[in-house]
């Protein structure tokens, strides 16, 4: 099974800790993030990876090297010269998902109690050209999906504002969930990124804005323990967080 981690990022948030190295390698329980996630991949059985880099990205190359890639294939992206952002990102490893096999993408700020595989085979059986992992996290913004669970629109509880334009949100037609920045991606949705979508941009702006042609599902879960470690307050509490998680 192929997965793709997000790890170009500049990690802004986890200033001056990121003024040396990239976010992937700051280290939580004495390891770094981007390990947490790999070892949590291949215990999920995927053992093809791609992994994205920008910011110090040949510190990562040579992290996975010192490392034999822990026993996996491992493809990188490199997105040094620009970044992408995730819909972009996505976009420029596409050479790497032909086919009609599925891939896991997987935010490398990311740690929860996600049983993967099951995601994985969740999205294969549903016909979806991608499947959002999205729970009952409390936030401002919110993904709104249909009785179906699919995906129609988006909210900001605090300003108002939704998309895509001209979506109209009723709290009556539309579940809101939270997105955990994990989801599965069928080579099918390549088709709808044409030339709109280039260089830069957001796969979550490509998702709204395609989610009336495309199949856009939500694995919809009230049960989800996540943690973004992708900002000061949040890795401190790490440690604790994957404690918790090894003691389930």
């Amino acid at each position: 099974m192929k997965a793709m981690i997000f790890a170009a990022g500049l990690g802004t948030r986890l200033k001056p800790l990121t003024d040396h190295m990239p976010k992937a390698l700051v280290p939580v329980n004495g390891r770094p993030i981007l390990e947490h996630v790999i070892l949590k991949l291949k215990q999920s059985e995927f053992n093809e990876l791609v992994i994205n880099i920008h910011h110090f990205g040949e510190q990562i190359i040579d992290f996975l090297e010192a490392n034999q890639n822990f026993g996996l294939t491992i493809h990188i992206s490199d997105e040094r010269e620009q970044l992408l952002d995730t819909g972009g990102g996505i976009k420029k490893a596409a050479p790497f998902f032909q086919g009609n096999e599925p891939f896991l993408i997987h935010n490398v700020d990311i740690l929860s109690d996600t049983d993967l595989k099951a995601l994985y085979e969740s999205h294969l059986h549903s016909g979806n050209d991608a499947t959002l992992l999205a729970s009952k996290r409390t936030t401002a913004r919110y993904l709104l999906f249909d009785k179906q669970a699919y995906l129609r629109g988006w909210v900001n509880k605090d300003t108002g504002q939704t998309k895509p334009e001209g979506f109209e949100y009723d709290a009556t037609k539309y579940q809101e969930y939270a997105f955990s920045g994990i989801h599965v991606i069928s080579p099918s949705l390549f088709r709808y990124m044409d030339e709109r979508w280039k260089g830069k941009f957001p796969i979550m702006d490509f998702y709204l804005q395609t989610c009336g042609e495309a199949r856009i599902g939500g694995c919809l879960t009230e049960e989800l323990h996540l943690i973004d470690i992708g900002k000061p307050e949040t890795l401190e509490k790490a440690a604790s967080f994957l404690a918790e998680l090894n003691q389930e």
